[in-house]
């Protein structure tokens, strides 16, 4: 990758947050959630937008980056793989006519060709999608990105922390509803999940970062539209609260890499730690469009549902 100076400030389209304590995780949802814990966070920076694909554009003709979902999969990767199985591409969402078995993910097909330039496939492009969120981008894909820039991605408190815009404790981002008097106030799924979507927010993929309403604390889409990337990796549960304040963890961070894969995974591929939810996120099925909420995503795999935004450490005035 060609070494170049960094093309941005830090500071370029990103919002300071004081940091400070709060609660983190949620009771009442997914297991994957609990238990709520005081954690306390630094001051950092973080982008005020999801990189968009615009953004992403900038980095690749500047580095010449291949993202892993452009690479050429290696046959000794995949002993007994017919040659023109071993093609690059990525998990594309295609919803199906009707309903399907909900634990089976029958709405997922990993797509020849399909990349950051051509999200829904290899005959789809982005024409008018230059300001919605990248995807199809690996966990190294963003690092790659974020180093580039001078960032780095954040840590999961980091991330739940800015999400809140300052309501702790509260279920959503904007409160306790998730459509109050009937507005949607981010681009998640309405309708059942997968067979019908009744587009009330108007959008049946990505939307243009920025379209909804930004959350407390001035950023935009922490909510719905893709799922981000964290520098965190996943573990089942959070750790319990501190019995005092003066213990409460500061700038924590999640497990490790060793111990991330799925137990279930042949592959046992590390998992880091997604927030956000996503377009793909409905009332029945997948209620993780809230800023507790939280996925373990293989570092390996892309889709067309995980975005991700960077931030940069505070640093101090002297």
């Amino acid at each position: 990758m060609t070494c170049i100076d960094t093309p941005v400030t830090a500071r370029s389209g990103m919002v300071r947050l004081v940091g400070g304590l709060f609660r983190m995780g949620c009771e009442h949802f997914y297991p994957e959630e609990k238990p709520v814990h005081r954690v306390r966070v630094d001051a950092f920076w973080i982008d005020r937008a999801p990189v968009t694909n615009a953004d992403f554009a900038r980095f690749v003709a500047a580095t010449g980056h291949v993202t892993a979902a452009e690479v050429m999969p290696r046959a000794e990767d995949y002993p007994g793989a017919l040659p023109e199985m071993l093609r690059p591409g990525s998990l594309v969402f295609m919803q199906p006519d009707g309903p399907v078995p909900m634990e089976l993910g029958y709405w997922w097909n990993f797509v020849f060709d399909a990349d950051w330039r051509h999200p829904a496939g290899p005959d789809s492009d982005l024409e008018g999608l230059e300001q919605h969120p990248v995807v199809h981008v690996a966990a190294a894909d963003a690092e790659a990105y974020a180093t580039w820039v001078g960032k780095r991605l954040p840590t999961e408190a980091e991330w739940e922390y800015a999400a809140r815009g300052g309501l702790d404790g509260a279920d959503y981002a904007w409160g306790e509803f998730l459509a109050p008097m009937g507005h949607h106030l981010a681009n998640y799924w309405q309708g059942r999940f997968p067979y019908e979507n009744t587009l009330e927010d108007g959008f049946a993929r990505t939307s243009p970062v920025g379209h909804f309403a930004p959350n407390g604390y001035g950023l935009v889409d922490m909510i719905g539209n893709t799922w981000e990337w964290t520098s965190d990796w996943y573990r089942a549960a959070h750790t319990a609260d501190a019995a005092k304040t003066c213990c409460v963890p500061s700038n924590p961070r999640g497990g490790d890499r060793d111990t991330s894969a799925d137990i279930h995974d042949l592959a046992r591929v590390p998992r880091r730690v997604l927030k956000g939810g996503s377009h793909l996120c409905a009332r029945n099925y997948c209620q993780r469009y809230r800023p507790a909420a939280r996925y373990p995503h293989p570092v390996d795999t892309s889709t067309s549902h995980i975005g991700f935004r960077c931030v940069a450490s505070d640093i101090p005035s002297t």
